[in-house]
């Protein structure tokens, strides 16, 4: 299958190359800085060259408290930059997979979110994204969207990569986290091998891709720092009220993998994948994230 990554060195974009690459198909992508999103003539023309059967369209601008400076901006390449590749893929008549994340939803719920659930965004990442699912789905019909929420892997700075979580124990000593944000941490070497299932089954429409299971972010960053032998290091608790920061996150927010499971795709529990990805980047230092 000849296949398209947008964002092909982030996070997900790399896990996916390796991936795609083993299972034998032919690949081509696209990032920053050769090629910006926002720019409908050049992605229309870079993906139309390529003749691809699927476009995965993983590029995003994911810094949330940077959307809540500058909406605009997140607005352009979320929402805008996910048009242009969307009518790429009209033109091309090649399937598009949107990456899209939980914080669509407002985190009012008591229970993990289905894919039918209503969309309430309630920050500008949020909206931009949601706007890139609207898009999405009203210019295409054969499209999958791909729901996922905390997502790590090696390299990465953000504060879900296990690996920035302990660099940050190991330097101050000890850590404030915050106690009621919930959602699902998702290694993204699970994602990528979900996502490579998905685009053989044909199945299009919403999706939640996430790792079994989910947790605060406190329970989380403990379990990081025990199975990494740091769990002497203090960890205290802290209300997303006391933590100062642009973006506003939902509170309550993991998915519920309703969609994929019925097709048998379904992701490790979170526990299991956090400990593989120590395991296995027991001497990787993190990076400038993509």
């Amino acid at each position: 299958m000849r296949i398209f990554i947008t964002g092909e060195r982030g996070q997900l974009g790399r896990a996916l190359r390796d991936v795609l690459t083993a299972q034998g198909h032919v690949l081509s992508g696209c990032d920053l800085p050769e090629l910006d999103i926002t720019d409908r003539m050049a992605i229309v023309t870079a993906i139309r060259n390529f003749a691809p059967e699927v476009v995965i369209h993983a590029a995003a601008w994911t810094d949330v408290d940077g959307c809540a400076r500058d909406p605009e901006r997140a607005y352009q390449v979320n929402a805008v930059g996910t048009q242009n590749v969307a009518l790429a893929c009209a033109i091309c008549d090649a399937v598009l997979l949107y990456v899209s994340t939980n914080e669509v939803f407002d985190g009012t719920a008591t229970e993990p979110y289905h894919e039918w659930d209503h969309p309430r965004p309630i920050n500008p990442y949020a909206r931009s994204k949601a706007a890139g699912e609207w898009f999405v789905s009203h210019l295409l019909t054969r499209f999958y969207i791909a729901r996922t929420a905390w997502l790590y892997a090696p390299g990465g700075r953000n504060f879900s990569n296990p690996r920035r979580i302990i660099e940050l124990a190991d330097e101050r000593g000890e850590l404030a986290v915050v106690s009621d944000e919930v959602g699902n941490p998702t290694y993204a070497l699970d994602l990528a091998q979900a996502v490579a299932r998905l685009i053989h089954t044909g199945a299009y429409g919403i999706y939640h891709l996430v790792n079994d299971g989910y947790c605060s972010r406190y329970e989380y960053v403990c379990r990081v720092l025990q199975l990494a032998g740091r769990g002497h290091i203090p960890v205290r608790p802290i209300a997303l009220a006391d933590f100062r920061r642009a973006s506003t996150p939902p509170r309550f927010a993991p998915l519920a993998n309703t969609a994929a499971a019925a097709l048998g795709i379904t992701l490790r529990p979170w526990q299991e994948a956090v400990e593989e990805f120590l395991a296995s980047t027991e001497n990787s230092p993190v990076r400038g994230q993509a």
